[in-house]
């Protein structure tokens, strides 16, 4: 009796997988086998005898998988040889977009073909009676036939296909309505976000993690961060954007500009429209949104309360 999977050769496999199935339905798994194959087959089928019921078990489950029959047929085809193999290439929020309307069974099947950690991110989404269901499931697949289990393959692969990716839709969240704020005016923006602490707090403080404000900037960010800041931007729309602030934030913008710009400074006088003033301060905080996006500093780093020595 044979009882050692690893002795077998190609060839011994798909005898095995001949026997189990029977032929008819093992044509229609191999392809365009020759009557020299088969008679090959056959040939080692009758000189086989018995073969232990584990082993058969295995041959089943792994053809799919891992079976290369080298000594048996060339297979120069591109088509990959692993029916699951597709798996590999979509993300965990895919996946369970492609198995959220499958019967638990057809997910339990899914779920046995990956890693752990992929299981976890399906079974995390899944309706308490549905995980239930799915876990039994999980646990008694050895009666699954083989061509079901292709048909289902082959029926998910295409269905994949057709799966929106991640990048083409928003999740909202935090970063969203922060970016949203930095659209608004000053007054509109402050008024949103005392309305916004007081209704949902949470919320609240995930927005200030990605939200900067002109005056936000001098109370985060070090002398080092002002200074490169300060110094992207034009010295006309630094001395437009300082306009009504307090001489100790005008005087820190200054010491941190480079001597020749500090010379060239001059404070703006007279009567300027608010307008004008705002939109100086958007293009400085719009300054310190690209240097964050360059990864010049992390702002949760500083909303965090984490300093940066310069």
């Amino acid at each position: 009796m044979i009882t050692d999977y690893n002795q077998l050769s190609g060839l011994q496999k798909v005898a095995i997988l001949f026997s189990t199935l029977g032929e008819s339905l093992a044509l229609t798994l191999v392809k365009d086998l020759s009557k020299t194959d088969i008679r090959k087959i056959r040939s080692a089928i009758r000189e086989m005898g018995d073969v232990a019921f584990s082993v058969k078990k295995r041959v089943m489950e792994d053809f799919y998988f891992n079976f290369v029959s080298e000594k048996f047929e060339e297979d120069d085809s591109d088509e990959p040889k692993k029916p699951f193999e597709f798996l590999t290439e979509i993300t965990d929020e895919q996946l369970v977009a492609l198995l959220s309307t499958e019967a638990p069974r057809v997910i339990a099947i899914i779920l046995a073909q990956v890693p752990n950690d992929r299981k976890t991110a399906v079974m995390g989404r899944l309706d308490g009676e549905v995980r239930n269901t799915v876990l039994r499931n999980m646990g008694n697949l050895q009666d699954v036939p083989l061509q079901a289990i292709v048909n289902i393959a082959t029926r998910l692969k295409k269905n994949s296909q057709v799966l929106p990716k991640t990048v083409e839709f928003s999740r909202g969240g935090g970063k969203e309505v922060a970016d949203l704020l930095g659209e608004m005016s000053p007054e509109e923006e402050k008024q949103f976000l005392e309305a916004l602490t007081i209704e949902d707090p949470e919320l609240a403080e995930e927005v200030r993690k990605y939200h900067i404000t002109f005056d936000s900037i001098f109370e985060l960010f070090p002398d080092n961060i002002i200074r490169d800041l300060m110094n992207s931007v034009e010295l006309d729309v630094v001395a437009l954007a300082l306009k009504g602030m307090s001489d100790d934030i005008s005087g820190r913008v200054i010491e941190n500009l480079p001597q020749k710009k500090q010379a060239m400074y001059e404070p703006v006088e007279g009567a300027i429209s608010k307008r004008e003033v705002d939109g100086a301060r958007k293009s400085v905080v719009q300054a310190a949104k690209q240097m964050e996006k360059d990864g010049a500093y992390n702002l949760e780093d500083f909303v965090g309360g984490s300093e940066m020595v310069e």
